[in-house]
């Protein structure tokens, strides 16, 4: 028996001397309402309803359990209302830095289908994890290896000057005795200073031959962009991350590099339900080609 919707008809059939008003007012039709009456009765073994007149009156028993129905259908309501309050809730999510605000905002309006409301907090690789186990967050879009990210990214390397047809070789950086000064730089942006990307990169550096200071992690991807532009320099980023920010990108000859990403939650439900909204992450990370 459902107990609050039967404690439900007899409040509002009492308060209206009426079984037709009140299973109107309850939003059930009128041979419902005496049903859930009958069975509350059965249940609480007294009748609560004088029926030998034509007005639903109370008995003394009736009477005596009214107030206690009266709270406990209030409790009721207050708990519909504070859930329908927690489903609109917003959903705090720990985003790369890199996002847009567009995409984002897309994302949150894809989410919105699905009744999640979004609240998103930039942060870099090393700290989305951490949000997420401090309960800071409750879903964090973590840095992970290509091979086991949901979603992946290409990276290549972007500058200021038009693009060349094919494929950036880092030993190409390498400058010629006669032009010290004139060695070209790689700047690795905060979002890819994770190991599976950077240690990967330095590697490579050092096995093309490269000085140290001409592939290292910029302080900031405004910094390091702001360099690009002024000079020769490359910028490592995804090719959508490079059309963001007006420059060439170009894929790296000796590396095939891609950020992985995936979710990350304190509760498994709350990863689940913004996994439904896979195509709106994958435009927010530049995602070229994943399925999510």
């Amino acid at each position: 028996m459902d107990l609050i919707g039967a404690y439900r008809a007899f409040v509002h059939v009492s308060e209206r001397g009426s079984f037709t008003l009140g299973a109107a007012a309850a939003g059930i039709p009128q041979p419902v309402a005496s049903r859930r009456v009958a069975a509350l009765e059965d249940h609480l073994g007294g009748r609560l309803f004088d029926r030998s007149t034509r007005r639903a009156s109370l008995t003394p028993f009736g009477l005596d359990l009214l107030p206690s129905a009266q709270r406990l259908v209030r409790l009721a309501d207050d708990m519909e209302h504070e859930a329908r309050r927690a489903r609109l809730r917003p959903m705090r999510v720990a985003v790369p830095q890199t996002c847009g605000v567009r995409e984002l905002a897309n994302l949150d309006a894809d989410a919105r289908v699905h009744d999640v409301f979004l609240d998103f907090r930039p942060a870099p690789p090393g700290q989305r994890a951490e949000l997420v186990r401090n309960r800071e967050v409750r879903v964090a879009l973590v840095a992970v290896p290509e091979s086991d990210g949901a979603w992946t990214v290409p990276l290549g390397v972007a500058g200021s000057g038009a693009a060349g047809t094919g494929a950036v070789y880092l030993e190409s950086l390498r400058a010629l005795r006669s032009e010290p000064a004139g060695r070209r730089r790689v700047w690795i942006q905060p979002e890819d200073d994770v190991p599976h990307i950077r240690d990967r990169v330095l590697r490579m550096r050092d096995a093309v031959g490269l000085r140290p200071s001409q592939v290292s992690v910029a302080d900031s991807l405004v910094s390091a962009t702001a360099d690009v532009l002024g000079t020769h320099n490359l910028l490592l980023c995804s090719r959508a991350q490079a059309g963001e920010l007006g420059l060439s990108w170009q894929p790296i000859g000796e590396l095939r590099l891609a950020r992985g990403y995936d979710l990350a939650a304190a509760v498994a439900d709350d990863a689940a339900r913004l996994r439904a909204c896979a195509a709106g992450i994958a435009r927010c990370l530049g995602a070229e080609g994943s399925a999510g």
